[in-house]
């Protein structure tokens, strides 16, 4: 049996079709802490909504955002109504949010003043330790994968920028159980 191949667009087209006719999916509550908040010149909200094992992009149109009572900021933490679809264009499923409601602060949000307000404490913001960055310095050290796209790209845009820059590489996990990145 052979079967002939589809193009993305017509993928991406019979995925949304299928979200599209889930009822469940076409009215959901989720709750989650705001990220990469964006309030566009067009009216538009843009945001990332996650929790400690994921994330999903939303995006609320003007028409919504202009019945909301209050401004969503990075940090807080939010109930969401809306409706789960694909942008077809790049083939990502997002919420297009309809109503928001505010539910706190974000755990994430408040671990992170917590520690900012114990380093303050410790004097490390203190302007008398800051120093001010060179314009073109002579070494530059990068903690990130020694293999990968950013290395690359770190390297390439440093070097165009300035030839005689030395970078120097600390390598470290980024992903998986060793990452330096993990939730403590």
């Amino acid at each position: 049996m052979k079967v002939n191949p589809i193009s993305v667009t017509e993928l991406n087209k019979y995925v949304k079709d299928r979200i599209s006719q889930d009822e469940y999916l076409n009215n959901v509550l989720v709750k989650g802490e705001i990220s990469n908040f964006k309030h566009h010149y067009t009216g538009h909200l843009y945001f990332t909504l996650k929790d400690e094992n994921s994330l999903i992009k939303c995006v609320m149109f003007k028409t919504y955002a202009e019945n909301m009572k209050f401004e969503p900021k990075d940090g807080m933490k939010v109930i969401i109504f809306g409706t789960v679809s694909v942008f077809e264009r790049d083939g990502v499923y997002q919420i297009y949010c309809k109503a928001m409601e505010e539910d706190g602060l974000g755990d994430l949000y408040l671990a992170y003043e917590k520690l900012k307000e114990k380093l303050e404490k410790e004097g490390l913001f203190d302007e008398s330790h800051k120093k001010k960055i060179p314009f073109m310095p002579e070494t530059i050290g990068v903690l990130t994968s020694n293999t990968g796209a950013v290395i690359r790209d770190i390297i390439n845009v440093s070097t165009r920028r300035n030839p005689n820059v030395h970078i120097r590489l600390f390598p470290v996990p980024v992903q998986g159980e060793r990452s330096c990145f993990k939730n403590s």
